[in-house]
């Protein structure tokens, strides 16, 4: 009898664990980036509580990237920001390489604009966080004449004297970021032969930075550079400034460029899974110009006899949303780009990359609401 009732035993248990088993099979999978993406959305709540920031339902960076301003807010630039229901502020304090030359030069010259300055960053960050706006803090390099991807030098003291540089310019951020509790951190911005052909120099970069500033860091890659880089496990968003070549017809419609975006779409979520990171598009915009889809970089030089088209720039911006912002391998964005004070005037304003008082400004707040 004891043992009749041992058996009985074990086989409801048996009976218990299959069905265990069936149950746990039937439930919906979550994928690890996704649990990653909740995971850290999750962390940025908690650094916006800590700064003061109103926690939001929205668990997308909707952001908007700031032009550093040559002076001092003459008012708040985050009021208009946060009617289009703007979240994140992208805040660049640039520095300077002149071509073939290995060296980087920022923050004590009086040539540089009030914001690219640490005082003008580090009061930048502080208001953006009085708004209740999470940052993404991005030191970035220009280099007059030329961009950060074609950067190259012929010797390798050149490039170990330009990165000591870089070293000294990214830290002195890293260390105002943790200061001023910044949510994510860009350690660097389309340096494509750099980053590719040196990862070594990234790699210990990256430990650098991280002993400085425990938030969140990513890198800004260029739409064809990112599927290169091999330090993405690294950090912890998968950054690309977004600038894909879709459609160079004059006013494509959103379907087009619906249709035009899923090739790439495609290979990003396949990247993001082969890292277990999410995608973040750290730059990403339109010129307010017809066949403002196609190579912008190529009309950025001819903007002044392209013609002015805001519904081109509109569709393009809907028809990324269409794509992206449900899908849960893609973190969000920054928009290429805000004037505060619209300091840049409205001529220079009309035909360039920002949304403000066009059609795209309202394309892209139909999104942001969600």
């Amino acid at each position: 009898m004891k043992h009749s009732v041992n058996c009985n035993f074990y086989s409801y248990w048996a009976i218990f664990f299959i069905m265990f088993i069936v149950v746990a099979c039937q439930q919906p999978s979550i994928s690890n980036s996704d649990q990653t993406l909740g995971a850290m959305l999750t962390e940025s709540t908690a650094v916006a509580k800590s700064v003061g920031i109103k926690a939001t339902n929205n668990d997308k960076i909707d952001g908007m990237t700031l032009v550093a301003p040559p002076k001092p807010f003459s008012s708040n630039p985050f009021l208009k920001l946060k009617e289009i229901d703007v979240n994140w502020i992208g805040i660049i304090p640039y520095a300077y390489t002149q071509q073939g030359k290995p060296s980087v030069a920022f923050g004590s010259y009086t040539w540089q604009w009030w914001g690219e300055t640490v005082k003008g960053a580090t009061q930048s960050i502080k208001q953006a966080h009085a708004n209740d706006m999470l940052v993404m803090l991005k030191p970035q390099v220009y280099i007059p004449g030329s961009w950060p991807g074609g950067m190259d030098f012929d010797s390798e003291e050149d490039w170990q004297k330009w990165e000591s540089d870089y070293e000294k310019y990214i830290l002195t951020f890293a260390k105002i970021a943790s200061e001023q509790n910044v949510a994510l951190f860009c350690i660097g911005t389309e340096f494509k032969l750099s980053s590719i052909n040196r990862p070594e120099y990234w790699e210990k970069l990256i430990i650098k930075i991280r002993k400085l500033y425990k938030g969140k860091l990513t890198y800004a890659a260029n739409w064809d550079e990112y599927k290169h880089i091999a330090f993405w496990d690294k950090l912890d968003f998968i950054g690309v400034d977004a600038y894909f070549p879709l459609n160079s017809d004059a006013v494509p419609a959103v379907e087009e460029l619906v249709s035009n975006w899923y090739p790439y779409e495609k290979e990003m979520k396949r990247i993001a899974a082969s890292f277990d990171k999410p995608i973040l598009f750290t730059e990403y915009g339109y010129m307010s110009v017809e066949g403002c889809a196609g190579k912008t970089w190529e009309l950025e030089a001819d903007r002044s006899i392209l013609k002015y088209n805001e519904q081109a720039q509109a569709n393009a911006f809907d028809a990324m949303y269409q794509v992206f912002y449900e899908q849960d391998f893609w973190a969000g964005g920054f928009v290429w780009k805000w004037y505060p004070d619209e300091f840049a005037g409205p001529q220079r304003m009309r035909k360039d990359y920002t949304p403000q008082n066009k059609m795209g400004e309202q394309a892209l707040s139909k999104w942001y609401a969600k």
